[in-house]
């Protein structure tokens, strides 16, 4: 299955109610590192947001996370 990449966060609240998979995850990643980018906001603060202790992930899978979207940042096709 084929997802369009969110282009704004209504978009990306919706993928809430998909079944999720690895596609699912890593279209919602794509889609808030284009609306970070599109409000003209950092790398940096994206991963201060992913690294927040806000309860839903481990540290562990925070760090994991940071590191990945760190990676998909700089990919050409976002």
């Amino acid at each position: 299955m084929n997802y369009e990449i969110p282009t704004n966060t209504q978009e990306i609240v919706a993928l809430k109610e998909k079944q999720v998979d690895e596609e699912l995850v890593a279209t919602a990643i794509a889609g808030v590192i284009q609306v970070f980018r599109s409000q003209g906001r950092s790398l940096e603060q994206l991963i201060a947001e992913v690294l927040a202790d806000d309860g839903l992930l481990e540290p562990a899978s925070r760090c994991w996370l940071s590191s990945l979207v760190t990676q998909a940042w700089d990919w050409d096709y976002l």
